[in-house]
Parts: C-alpha cells; sequence; structure tokens
C-alpha cells in the first residue's frame, strides 16, 4: 500500500511540475516562458504594413526573430494607406498597424477610432519625400499647380499635408478636394507618365524608382524646410485593444525598438528592401533614408499636430500625449 501511495505521490508531482513549466500553452498564455519569460495575452497578432523604406525595421524584426523572442506571431497585411489601417483597425482585421500620424489623429481627434500609438517608425530627411512632375513637364513651381492635381497615396493625410505646408512657403494655397487624387504609391509611376495626374508625392524607395526611370523628376523636396526631420509614421492600435493585451502591446514595443536601432546600421537596411519591396539591390543603395526613432516623443509628434491645425484638419488641439502608449 504505501508503495503504491508513493508512486501516485511521484505522478501527482511530474504533473504538477509540468503545469508550473507551462506545459498547457494556449491563446490565454500566449506564448508564456518564451523570449524574456513574460507572458502576453495574445501571443498571435495580425498588423498592417505598406512595402515602403519606413517599414524596414518591422521586417528586420520578423527576419531576426524578434518578435518571436517575445513570444509573439506575428502576421501581416499589406496596406495601401492610412485610411486603409483606420477602417481595419475599427473593424478588428487588425491588431497593430502601421500607418501615418495625420490619418491616425484624425481619426481620433473625430472620434472614428479611439486611437493609441504603440511606437514610431520613421523621420524624414532629405529625400525621402518628394513632389514629383513628368519629366518633361512644364511645371516649374509649385505656383504652376494651382489648379492642377496631384496624387497622393490618401486625401487629407501626411502626404498631402507636406504638399500643403511646402506650397505655403512660396505663397500658394491648395484645395484639398479639388487640387489632390488618390494614387496607390506604387502606380504613381504610371499615373504620372499617363498624365492622369500633373504631379505625385512619393516616398522612398519610389522617388527613386521615379527618377531612376526618367519618368519624372523632382518639383520639390518635401524632407526639407519646412518639414525637415518631420515624424511621418509609427504603429497604433486601439485604445481597447491596448488595455485588454499591455503585455502583448510591451512584447511588440520591445521587439520593434530593437529593431529600430538595428536599422541604423544602413547596410542592414539595403539588405532587407528588396526582400519585401519590388526595388532591385542595386536601387537600394542610391535611396534616401531618415531615421528610424526607438522612443516615441510627445514633442516631436506635437509637430504633426500644430500643422494640421494650421491647415484646418482639426479644429482645437489634439490630446498627443493621451495617444501614446509607453514603451514595454
Amino acid at each position: 500500500m504505501r508503495t503504491r501511495l508513493r508512486g501516485l505521490a511521484v505522478l501527482v508531482g511530474a504533473a504538477l511540475l509540468a503545469t508550473a513549466c507551462g506545459g498547457g500553452g494556449d491563446e490565454g498564455t500566449g506564448g508564456a516562458g518564451k523570449g524574456n519569460g513574460k507572458g502576453v495575452e495574445k501571443s498571435t497578432l495580425t498588423v498592417g504594413t505598406m512595402p515602403v523604406a519606413d517599414t524596414a525595421p518591422f521586417e528586420i524584426a520578423q527576419a531576426k526573430g524578434l518578435f518571436e523572442k517575445e513570444g509573439l506571431t506575428v502576421r501581416t497585411q499589406t496596406l495601401s494607406g492610412g485610411a486603409e489601417s483606420i477602417s481595419r483597425l475599427k473593424a478588428g482585421a487588425l491588431d497593430i498597424s502601421f500607418g501615418n500620424y495625420v490619418s491616425f489623429m484624425l481619426a481620433d481627434t473625430n472620434k472614428a477610432l479611439d486611437v493609441r500609438i504603440v511606437a514610431d517608425a520613421f523621420q524624414a530627411a532629405p529625400g525621402t519625400h518628394a513632389l514629383l512632375v513628368g519629366k518633361d513637364s512644364p511645371v516649374k513651381s509649385l505656383a504652376d499647380l494651382k489648379g492642377k492635381r496631384i496624387g497622393v497615396n490618401t486625401k487629407r493625410n501626411i502626404s498631402a499635408l507636406l504638399v500643403k505646408a511646402a506650397a505655403k512657403e512660396e505663397g500658394v494655397e491648395l484645395d484639398d478636394d479639388k487640387g489632390f487624387a488618390e494614387v496607390d504609391m506604387p502606380n504613381m509611376g504610371t499615373a504620372l507618365k499617363s498624365g492622369s495626374v500633373d504631379a505625385v508625392q512619393a516616398v522612398e524607395p519610389f522617388v527613386t524608382q521615379i527618377t531612376s526611370s526618367g519618368t519624372g523628376r523632382v518639383l520639390r523636396d518635401l524632407g526639407q524646410a519646412p518639414t525637415a526631420e518631420f515624424p511621418i509614421a509609427g504603429y497604433a492600435t486601439t485604445a481597447e485593444f491596448a488595455e485588454k493585451n499591455p503585455k502583448t502591446v510591451a512584447a511588440f514595443q520591445r521587439a520593434l525598438k530593437a529593431a529600430q536601432g538595428m536599422a541604423e546600421d544602413r547596410s542592414l537596411v539595403e539588405e532587407t528592401l528588396p526582400s519585401y519591396t519590388k526595388i532591385t539591390a542595386p536601387v537600394a543603395k542610391k535611396i534616401s533614408l531618415g531615421t528610424y526613432p526607438t522612443e516615441l516623443s510627445e514633442e516631436r509628434l506635437r509637430r504633426v499636430a500644430d500643422l494640421m491645425a494650421e491647415f484646418g484638419y482639426v479644429q482645437g488641439d489634439v490630446d498627443v500625449a493621451g495617444l501614446l502608449v509607453s514603451g514595454g
């Protein structure tokens, strides 16, 4: 009898040990015990992204297994612009999404979505954002674009705001509704060549692709004053998701922060770009790159809110501090 009881005790102890070590593993524990040992509420994330230079650190994090080390499996959906990121977050199709700050702040201020920004992504530099016209276009200045159509990936977003800021500096006022037309980033060269628009606001790698192919020329570098070092884009989620999944968000933040730091090595970014964009390795060496901040900054993002207010995109103050989720 004692032998049977002793054997039973050993079996119960082994079972308890297995349970304590996290042998069950379900969506609730979300990969507890992986990476730094801190469990996450949700182990599988769907993240919206775009095939632009801004998202190189995200791709680096995927390739280097940085999300996996934090107990996360990250699936992606490719987006066409900021408006799509908002609609998919609202529908619950995305957990976190890359997007431009104007779209995020507009959605929150207009109460279309209770937004929380969880990570910075990209800050402009000379050459990263440009207004281009056809190679043989008669347009010589922003004043010549008055009454014409400028292609942007989404109206009333960061693209239009950068163009309007540059135009105002030259004494030109552009109409948000009549002066802009929506064109997907990969199709901007085609739109310029066909004449369906008179100019496009493009980002890298499309700026280099358009100029290198002879399709267009730069009319104005938007990575210079008055929008030099301008905060362009970040990653956001909903307030509800952030509140219910704080450990998951913190894990995402840690992985991305590490990758943003790695992106200071230009050669790594150049190596990564052809893996998720149509840009070739030789072109990757030519493109202009901005910076990849590792920390969210209320002061830096306030520049976006102030410019939005200046052009009437929002009424009153944007609660920038209230939008930010501190790093994990």
